[in-house]
């Protein structure tokens, strides 16, 4: 009897952890953040991946990946460029291909010490980054320290394309590979 007791009680304990402290059931390791994302709104699709034991990201598509007729003088219909990028030499790259994420570092459950470059402004700020239990991505980008900063939610790329593609009435994924 009274190891029932000790069994419902611990029981209840662990009930209470458990919903007190949910970050403690959901385990992050290194490489969960390995693959495409959706930026927020959409508008481009950044491939993280890992060279020597650091983690990175570039653009690999964009949701206009070309200039409107009459966005910028002589530029209707060729690839978007870094043109806002401070180097003079570096505004003639283009942005898909463009690594925007460098060097972070896995530490516990986030992502530290990187940087992210802004394309639409050519500024680069220091960033981490963790991935939140609905499996989206909290890009938190700031100048300084990290209260000083803006989270922006980026969305697994598989997830958003089945749901753009659903809408669409198809049921698969296109795989850029």
């Amino acid at each position: 009897m009274e190891s029932d007791l000790v069994k419902k009680l611990f029981l209840a304990i662990l009930l209470v952890v458990w919903l007190l402290f949910p970050s403690l059931t959901f385990a992050v390791q290194a490489d969960d953040i390995l693959g495409d994302w959706i930026t927020n709104g959409g508008e481009s699709c950044i491939e993280i991946f890992k060279k020597n034991n650091c983690y990175f990201g570039k653009i690999v598509s964009l949701k206009r990946p070309n200039y409107l007729p009459g966005e910028i003088k002589g530029m209707d219909g060729k690839p978007r460029m870094d043109l806002n990028n401070p180097k003079e030499s570096l505004r003639s790259h283009p942005l898909i291909g463009l690594e925007i994420m460098k060097n972070f570092r896995f530490d516990g459950d986030k992502w530290i010490d990187g940087k992210i470059y802004d394309p639409e402004n050519g500024e680069s700020y220091s960033c981490q980054i963790s991935l939140a239990k609905d499996g989206t991505l909290h890009v938190r980008g700031y100048i300084g320290v990290s209260l000083l900063g803006r989270t922006t939610i980026w969305k697994p790329a598989k997830a958003y394309f089945r749901k753009q593609m659903k809408s669409l009435g198809l049921g698969y994924y296109p795989s850029r590979k």
